[in-house]
């Protein structure tokens, strides 16, 4: 029996900072697929307070809160190569556009999924893209000329913002417009991103845009319903 486990949903971003980091450590998990129709009794024992995934068990111990629980991973398998940079400022820095990405970013650029109306959309998309603008300067300033925000290989930010590249070009087809990512606006973050994808510890993970196109599809159906 695997004394790491995660209990994920396949489309979601934030299943998949855990699955990155525990890959990076070459960490030998068991997944466990939930839903969100009926949640499961071991997520809702295991995540009381907010009953969301992803939950990671460690020796059946619940770690909640993906962010988080890419920091215990980084800490409690320290044979792996770092995850956080060593760096104090550099680590202070890349909590913050974390916490940005979760706190501001993605629940402007989640709005694309609800609503209804074209206006509202397109005042959304200039917004996310507003967001974008001030991450493609992160980057140039994060990853001091290489190929990712933490430097030669992949790190927390990179898997922060990395978990959404999936979910970006799918809204963008879903939206009838052009990608996101692009090398006209977003040069460094397209050429970033091209490279997080391919990486070992990402490319098993990072769902078909097809598929994340057809459940945002539902998701969309679901709401007008409720509407």
């Amino acid at each position: 029996m695997a004394e790491v486990k995660v209990i994920g949903f396949w489309p979601s971003p934030f299943v998949m900072r855990p699955q990155i980091a525990l890959h990076m450590k070459s960490v030998e998990s068991e997944y466990i697929e939930d839903t969100l129709q009926q949640k499961s009794e071991l997520l809702l024992k295991s995540n009381p307070v907010h009953k969301k995934i992803p939950v990671l068990l460690h020796n059946d111990k619940p770690i909640c809160e993906s962010l988080v629980i890419v920091e215990y991973i980084d800490e409690a398998f320290p044979s792996g190569p770092s995850i956080l940079p060593s760096d104090t400022y550099d680590r202070a820095i890349q909590r913050f556009w974390a916490a940005y990405i979760d706190d501001k970013w993605f629940p402007t650029f989640r709005e694309l999924l609800y609503s209804q109306s074209e206006e509202v959309n397109v005042a959304t998309i200039e917004k996310v893209k507003e967001g974008l603008a001030l991450f493609e300067d992160a980057f140039v300033k994060c990853s001091k000329g290489k190929p990712f925000f933490s430097g030669d290989k992949i790190g927390y930010l990179d898997i922060a913002f990395g978990s959404f590249i999936g979910w970006l070009r799918a809204v963008a087809k879903m939206c009838n417009i052009a990608e996101f990512l692009n090398e006209e606006e977003t040069p460094n973050l397209f050429t970033w991103s091209e490279r997080f994808c391919a990486d070992d510890a990402v490319k098993d993970y990072m769902p078909e845009t097809d598929k994340l196109m057809e459940f945002g599809r539902l998701i969309q159906a679901k709401f007008k319903s409720q509407s």
